[in-house]
């Protein structure tokens, strides 16, 4: 049997609760999802052939407000996947302390291999087949893997011709020209950087005398790396879908980038002297302080935890890690930040955005940036007091806190009917 990422899920949130003595009878609604919904999605290829793609949109909690969550376009994306995506941005927001509950849908495509106008007709059917659940009181949709703010535009114009007007809030993660927030793009990126940096400062160690390497140079690790290298941090190792490249004395961030281009060229074909090129996995055992995973889930496992030879990890990619290796890096006495403080910048900004939508206001960056630091931070300081307090590492500290919220939530209000 496979990777089960919803039931590595459950392992936490019942080792969290555990550890500071809830009963299973007092946080056991957060382990069953609101709302599923499988769709079929048929749509005409350029060729005039009929393909049918598998969809979901899975609603974890509502409890503290309306559901959000990305959509991901992935060929090996299912209902288990999701469903922990939707958890984890349930908890996540629970962490960061904004109104919302946590929600997630993809489609089961290779988004490479359809064309500009397949893609289009896909996202817009899929739209229409979820629709019903979704909505800027309902459940916001965003960016995810492999898609976009143009995604998005489609989105947010399907749904607004369904409706028979522009209905900006319905998702985030928008361009600008049609009710996106400044600052979105690199907001995830932006704040895994603002808890590297604040690790740091509590360790008492400075950025200059850091050593990096980031696995995924998407949207997400590209912009932490900038961010990072302009910290004065040593970028040691990047990597990407076709490998890493690697050097000792530290990568030339502005240049990778420019060669990456938005995404037109791989760092496999990056040549520079002094570089090397390695796999995902031989980044993910780079000799180096911190390692950032940004790219899928299930890549630090019990059969590489052992091999890491970082001091700190900050998860900026969603469920990088298993509970199983999560064992053998607490036991190796490595910190470890999770993904749901960590990489809460962009669903915090996307947050920004839907407010911007609903008071039909705009910010400008340096109120996006000032907010989201003061929102990261005040995070940041009390999972810090936490884990202290209750003598966990910061996972379970982080569970601990998105579950006495969300419960918290679930009882004021009440169980209806």
């Amino acid at each position: 049997m496979g990777y089960n990422a919803y039931d590595n899920f459950i392992a936490v949130v019942d080792k969290a609760a555990k550890a500071v003595g809830m009963h299973e009878q007092d946080y056991l609604l957060v382990k069953y999802p609101e709302r599923e919904l499988k769709v079929s999605v048929p749509i005409k290829m350029d060729d005039g052939t009929v393909r049918v793609f598998e969809g979901y949109r899975v609603q974890h909690s509502s409890s503290r407000g309306p559901c959000k969550g990305g959509i991901r376009f992935h060929q090996d994306s299912d209902i288990n996947e999701v469903r922990a995506l939707a958890a984890w941005m349930s908890f996540k927001c629970a962490v960061v302390n904004i109104p919302y509950g946590g929600a997630k849908g993809a489609i089961k495509v290779n988004p490479s291999e359809l064309s500009r106008s397949e893609l289009e007709r896909l996202t817009r059917r899929y739209t229409a087949s979820i629709l019903p659940i979704i909505g800027p009181e309902k459940d916001i949709p965003a960016p995810d893997v492999n898609t976009n703010s143009q995604v998005m535009d489609w989105i947010m114009d399907t749904y607004s011709m369904m409706k028979g007007y522009t209905v900006h809030g319905v998702v985030t993660g928008k361009d600008l020209e049609v009710g996106g927030s400044v600052g979105r793009p690199e907001a995830t990126g932006r704040g895994v950087t603002i808890i590297a940096l604040e690790l740091l400062k509590k360790l008492k160690i400075d950025p200059k005398d850091v050593t990096i390497a980031i696995q995924g140079f998407g949207n997400v690790g590209a912009a932490a790396a900038r961010f990072l290298y302009e910290h004065g941090c040593k970028i040691v190792a990047v990597s990407d879908v076709s490998g890493g490249i690697r050097s000792e004395k530290g990568l030339d961030i502005p240049k990778v980038l420019e060669f990456v281009g938005n995404k037109k060229n791989f760092l496999k074909d990056y040549k520079e002297k002094g570089v090397e090129h390695i796999t995902n996995q031989e980044l993910l055992v780079t000799d180096c302080d911190m390692l950032i995973p940004a790219a899928m889930e299930n890549q630090i496992t019990k059969e590489n935890a052992g091999s890491l030879k970082c001091k700190y990890i900050v998860e900026a990619a969603n469920g990088p890690t298993t509970a199983e290796a999560d064992e053998i890096i607490s036991k190796r006495g490595i910190i470890l930040v999770p993904d749901i403080l960590a990489n809460a910048g962009g669903v915090t900004v996307s947050y920004f955005e839907w407010v911007q939508n609903l008071q039909s206001l705009t910010w400008d960056l340096e109120d996006v940036n000032k907010m989201l630091e003061k929102v990261m931070v005040k995070a940041w300081n009390e999972l810090d007091a936490n884990a202290e307090k209750w003598g966990l590492n910061y996972r379970l500290a982080a569970y601990v806190v998105a579950i006495q919220r969300i419960t918290k939530a679930k009882k004021l209000r009440g169980m209806f009917p």
